[in-house]
């Protein structure tokens, strides 16, 4: 067994809940302003990156000052950059509207102007805005620690897959409303958005799409994996191999799922990805019409540095 394979983190859903429901709250509050930056196809402007200490914000270019919003989960704080400074906010055991004044003090010491909205998004039974929420948090280093770790792993294996896909594709990361890992490939394609949802959920509809991430779970499926969907949903799914043991289409969710354990058991995870998500895009590609020729050669940038493109 290789040394990955022991190192597989364990994820237990309820022990991770009270550190996934404050960090959720949180992240919205450094996201709201990459709400600011020119819309990308399925959000990808607003995408946090995986850092090897955390999660951090695109550079923010929008206002007067240049910043970016690191969220620090190895070191417990938030790091606030920017041409003006530095400043750090702590994620000790506080309430998100305490976090959210602490951040705002901070940033107005930097010349940045608070977020332009207060709300808190995308979770069930939250309170309405930041400062609304007084429930004292929980922050627990370790399960900070387990989930830096998940993405970390799960972006290796994203970024792989993602790589060779010759059209649209943001770049993995995670998406700081529905707290997922994302890996979204694009193509110019009109569809008609699912009606009555938010206008946000419909500008993310505009065009098709295959979507590939990881995600923690939830109260209703409290089950960590990757889950991977295409849009518009075509027929057939169900009859699919997703390229992996335990991967399996739940029509109930309208979701390929492919539980953490179960891909923490396979010889090689990293690769079992990169299966996953080429099992998705072949579905894609016979059901759907997606061209076979948008992914290219999947290869390492030494390769490509020696070997031409096209050979003559």
């Amino acid at each position: 067994m290789s040394e990955q394979h022991e190192a597989w983190p364990t994820l237990v859903y309820g022990d991770l809940t009270p550190t996934i429901a404050y960090l959720n709250r949180i992240l919205q509050v450094a996201g709201k302003y990459t709400l600011d930056t020119p819309f990308e196809a399925g959000w990808g402007n607003i995408a946090l990156g995986v850092t090897p200490r955390g999660l951090r914000t695109p550079t923010i270019r929008e206002s007067e000052v240049a910043f970016s919003v690191h969220y620090r989960l190895l070191d417990g704080d938030v790091v606030i950059e920017a041409e003006t400074g530095l400043q750090s906010i702590s994620l000790a055991k506080r309430s998100v509207a305490s976090f959210y004044q602490a951040f705002c003090d901070a940033a107005a010491e930097l010349g940045i102007g608070p977020p332009r909205t207060t709300l808190i998004c995308e979770i069930q039974g939250s309170a309405r805005t930041f400062q609304d929420d007084h429930t004292e948090r929980t922050w627990s280093p370790r399960a900070a620690r387990r989930m830096w770790e998940a993405w970390n792993l799960a972006s290796r294996g994203l970024e792989a897959w993602q790589a060779p896909f010759l059209g649209n594709h943001p770049r993995v990361g995670v998406m700081w409303g529905g707290f997922d890992l994302s890996a979204t490939r694009h193509r110019a394609q009109p569809t008609q958005p699912t009606p009555n949802l938010p206008p946000f959920q419909q500008n993310g509809e505009l065009n098709a799409y295959i979507a590939v991430g990881f995600t923690f779970g939830s109260a209703s499926h409290p089950s960590s994996g990757m889950y991977a969907y295409i849009w518009p949903q075509p027929d057939g799914l169900e009859s699919r191999s997703w390229g992996v043991d335990g991967a399996a289409w739940y029509s109930d969710a309208g979701l390929v799922r492919l539980p953490w354990d179960e891909l923490g058991r396979t010889a090689d995870p990293h690769n079992a990805i990169v299966t996953f998500g080429d099992a998705v895009y072949d579905a894609a590609a016979a059901l759907a019409g997606w061209p076979s020729d948008l992914v290219g050669p999947r290869v390492d940038g030494w390769h490509m540095s020696r070997t031409p493109a096209r050979k003559t």
